[in-house]
């Protein structure tokens, strides 16, 4: 397992590098995305409900997969890149 500061980010081994903007946990939107397997959703809601006692919880947007055994779709992963600054996961059991 390999747990990183997301308030840094990492550069690419190869190729291109660019600077990362941090993320600022109290304001930015916040993707939660759940792996859909049973428990996920009620720990993300949790973390979202702890998040709302020191910052609004308008732009902390709840997102799932279709399936635990299949990855999320590509649109998908798109789209929460375009429009969130950071994303919480959870893989519950």
């Amino acid at each position: 397992m390999r747990i990183v500061n997301p308030t840094f980010g990492l550069s690419a081994a190869v190729g291109e590098t660019m600077a990362l903007k941090p993320i600022n946990w109290a304001t930015d939107a916040i993707a939660l995305m759940s792996n859909s397997k049973p428990n996920a959703r009620e720990l993300l809601e949790g973390v979202r409900a702890k998040l709302g006692a020191f910052r609004n919880v308008d732009n902390i947007v709840y997102h799932s997969k279709n399936s635990a055994s299949q990855a999320a779709p590509k649109d998908q992963i798109e789209k929460v890149a375009a429009n969130f600054r950071g994303a919480l996961l959870a893989l519950g059991d």
